[in-house]
């Protein structure tokens, strides 16, 4: 690979099954991420990947994915209408339990690590049992989560590179509000990442120093199709385009870091003497002449989606989504994208058709 490789993992409930058969196909192929960054779901599915060796990944991933169709064991064949019932009115056991105070009183002063209709206490536990946190701080795969502050509304991005990470850092990458609690970091409050950035390309991007990097861009969300027909269709397309990866984002990411090309490539044209002066050094700075491929990998959509597809826990919605995201990044693999010809001075690639 030309690069380090990065694997950013979009929030989306159910949707990150996708992302299973995505790393799946990687690990068949011998490709390990350098750095995994996720938001919600994704944060989760990372924490799960960092924190255990290679050879183990897949085996947790699917041993997660396979608690959380708990509702499937206890009812084969159960039509999703029903299953998503059962996970609102109870829950899911490895993952989150009904919060009594708040359904009875939503107005109720319970403070924010109560202020929310379910507890995750569950997800805490299972994480513990499938993340080796003492391996993930220290195996040498980078591990970055997005949460973003209750109180002031500032996102946060808590990384293995620079600080300790924990359980805590996870669940509060995940706390979807008001569905989940808030989890508090540091004497501070955090929410779901998701709510401010679901994609968290900008944090590859902005890294410094840059690397050369393929960057697995995995999004769950996938706002493309036909226009809305019904109150249900609205309410369908309003959540893909709220949690959906922002395309004028990535797009101003790729014209700075042509600016960045743009810089490097004047100051070579410079006589070498005016290169050395304090002055023209500082200025160079600005310039870069590292190069990310973004392999962009989204998820179809199922015949039988509607607006509940983030909750859609069943066994049917979980392997279709597994094996969309494993055929998927088998295409992308094989078309190589990264190895064609790209204009010397654009320093992003975006690839997307495989």
């Amino acid at each position: 690979m030309p690069g380090k490789v990065v694997l950013v993992l979009q929030g989306g409930g159910a949707l990150g099954a996708y992302q299973l058969g995505v790393y799946q196909a990687m690990n068949e192929a011998g490709i390990e991420p350098d750095w995994v960054i996720g938001t919600s779901i994704g944060a989760l599915n990372g924490a799960i990947i960092a924190g255990n060796p290679p050879e183990r990944r897949v085996q947790r991933l699917r041993q997660f994915w396979t608690m959380m169709e708990q509702h499937s064991a206890l009812y084969p064949g159960m039509p999703r209408e029903f299953a998503n019932a059962l996970t609102m009115s109870q829950g899911i056991p490895a993952f989150f339990a009904l919060n009594p105070a708040t359904w009875w009183n939503p107005n109720a002063k319970v403070g924010v690590e109560n202020a929310s209709f379910y507890r995750t206490g569950p997800l805490h536990k299972t994480l513990a049992m499938l993340v080796d946190f003492d391996y993930l701080n220290s195996n040498g795969t980078r591990f970055t989560v997005g949460a973003v502050n209750a109180r002031n509304g500032e996102m946060r991005y808590f990384d293995s590179q620079k600080e300790t990470l924990s359980v805590d850092h996870v669940m509060a990458s995940g706390a979807i509000p008001p569905a989940f609690p808030a989890v508090r970091i540091d004497g501070e409050p955090y929410w779901d990442g998701g709510i401010y950035s679901n994609t968290p390309i900008e944090a590859v991007l902005d890294d410094e120093p840059r690397r050369d990097s393929v960057i697995f861009s995995v999004q769950v969300w996938n706002p493309d199709g036909k226009e809305p027909q019904s109150v249900l269709d609205v309410l369908e397309k309003h959540k893909e385009i709220q949690y959906a990866s922002r395309v004028s984002n990535i797009e101003q990411q790729r014209r700075m870091h042509r600016l960045r090309h743009v810089i490097r490539q004047l100051t070579m044209h410079l006589p070498a003497e005016q290169r050395r002066s304090a002055e023209v050094r500082e200025l160079a700075g600005w310039g870069c002449g590292t190069r990310m491929h973004i392999v962009m990998l989204k998820a179809p959509r199922l015949d039988s989606e509607d607006h509940t597809k983030d909750i859609d826990f069943t066994a049917t919605g979980i392997h279709s989504r597994w094996q969309a995201g494993y055929d998927d990044t088998r295409r992308a693999l094989a078309a190589r994208p990264w190895d064609g010809a790209v204009d010397p001075i654009e320093g992003v690639a975006i690839h997307e058709h495989f």
